[in-house]
């Protein structure tokens, strides 16, 4: 038994059933009614505006400060 032929078959193997599931996630995407590629889209995180992002800085800053403080009676 070569070890680096079955390898080689696996992974040949492998794409195939990827190609095959991104068919059937696209059918099965059309079939809710939604167009092709919407459902693989991340979700990530949203981008923050500018006064959430101060607002965030300032809440930040103040929690540092409260654990150098804490540190420091220590």
């Amino acid at each position: 038994m070569d070890l680096y032929q079955t390898i080689k078959e696996l992974r040949r193997e492998k794409q195939e059933l990827d190609r095959t599931i991104a068919v059937l996630e696209e059918l099965a995407a059309l079939q809710r009614g939604q167009s092709s590629g919407n459902y693989l889209k991340r979700r990530g995180r949203k981008s923050m505006g500018a006064a959430e992002r101060k607002e965030v800085s300032a809440r930040m800053k103040k929690y540092w400060a409260a654990q150098r403080a804490r540190r420091r009676k220590e």
